[in-house]
């Protein structure tokens, strides 16, 4: 019992230096972020207005939703947590701090289409929009505000997507790995791989935890002859190494071709460059999510020029994150459309429509990335196909507004 009252206690205080620390950044960038506003000149008092009500609402809703998983992700896990022994530290840093933005980029575009539909609702209700519009403002000159907002979240979304939550993403499944008894795959056998131009590696058994293979055979080709084959009891990893690629040959043998000649050199232990990393090795089930865009990009180069065929979920990882950012533009001028009409009947009915249609894209997107893996659909139409539909459907939506 007394251990229990100090989780709890340990995990207040935590929860409380973290709100403390969340406020002081909104504050801190609500002030900066006014300033930045105050000096655009072609952002009058209205836009700001709007952009102060449309990035809160998102904030909020983040905030809300996000609280909501926690509870429920808490309840399922806390057996887990507690059989396994995972310190509350490792808990609150190690997974939920990197659960949470995680799962705000997710769904990032149902939290913008609810803001969008929660407070232009509020503002057509409350006659707000009347008034702008009765002054002379054009439904266009109204959605200035809106999509620099969407700009904004726009670019802080593919950001946190490429480059940051993919190296939380590795933390976070790590944590996993230890406590939540969702192993890795972490070996894999009968390995054969081009690693460079007429040079092919095999290994029969690798093992990751240790960065280690066994059986070790590479042979280069000119000209469809072999020149040189190299066979290694054990190959390992220098995962210290200046250099990237750098592997030591353990009980090595070099077989060098030359016409009818054949020269042997053999050796207890050799340091070698060889064009692979232990990635390249072993693949993980949403490995994908735990590279940087840079870095995919530069994988899925690499494995195209040693033909690979198994980098479709790599390019639809890298297409999504692109596409998913644009679609904050989409689903604000859809949003806009929608609920700008005061109506009777409140934004019931209008949070029912966002909530359907933001579900209706995240489950489009889903489904495109199982055609793109699964029947061969092109990676980077399949990441855009949600995009170009909701664009039709926008595109309408904002022909009926004014009328």
């Amino acid at each position: 019992m007394n251990s229990w009252n100090e989780i709890l206690t340990k995990g207040k205080t935590a929860l409380l230096r973290m709100w403390v620390l969340l406020r002081t950044a909104i504050q801190w960038l609500r002030s900066h972020f006014s300033w930045l506003m105050a000096r655009c000149s072609f952002i009058k008092r209205i836009d700001r207005y709007i952009i102060y009500k449309f990035i809160g609402t998102y904030i909020y809703s983040i905030l809300l939703i996000i609280s909501i998983s926690i509870v429920f992700d808490v309840n399922e896990n806390l057996a887990k947590f507690t059989t396994n022994n995972a310190p509350l530290r490792a808990i609150v840093f190690d997974y939920y701090a990197n659960f949470v933005p995680y799962f705000a980029n997710l769904f990032s575009p149902l939290f913008v289409f609810i803001s969008v539909i929660f407070f232009t609702s509020k503002l057509a209700g409350d006659s707000e929009i009347i008034a702008m519009l009765a002054c002379g403002m054009s439904f266009k000159r109204l959605l200035r505000p809106y999509l620099i907002s969407a700009a904004i979240i726009a670019v802080l979304n593919f950001y946190l997507g490429a480059d940051v939550i993919p190296k939380g993403t590795v933390v976070r499944h790590d944590f996993e790995s230890l406590y939540k008894n969702n192993k890795k795959n972490t070996s894999a056998s009968n390995i054969q791989l081009m690693v460079d131009k007429g040079v092919v590696a095999y290994i029969s058994q690798y093992d990751d935890t240790r960065k280690t293979g066994y059986g070790f055979a590479l042979y280069k080709f000119e000209n469809k002859k072999m020149v040189s084959q190299m066979n290694a009891n054990v190959i390992q990893y220098d995962t210290i190494a200046d250099e990237r690629y750098h592997w030591k040959a353990r009980n090595y043998k070099i077989r060098t071709l030359k016409g009818m000649r054949e020269q042997i050199e053999s050796g207890h232990e050799i340091d070698t460059l060889i064009q692979m990393e232990p990635m390249d090795l072993v693949f993980s089930k949403g490995q994908q999510e735990t590279l940087t865009s840079a870095e995919l990009k530069r994988y899925i180069s690499k494995q195209q020029e040693r033909g690979s065929s198994n980098v479709v979920q790599y390019e639809v990882e890298y297409y999504k994150r692109i596409a998913t950012s644009f679609a904050s533009f989409i689903l604000t001028i859809i949003g806009v459309s929608l609920s700008s009409r005061k109506r009777k009947g409140g934004m019931g009915l209008y949070l029912g429509i966002g909530l359907a249609l933001s579900f209706s894209y995240i489950l489009l997107q889903t489904v495109c990335a199982t055609f793109a893996i699964n029947a061969d659909t092109p990676p980077m139409l399949a990441a855009w196909i949600p995009n170009i539909l909701y664009a039709v459907i926008a595109y309408f939506c904002y022909k009926q507004a004014p009328n």
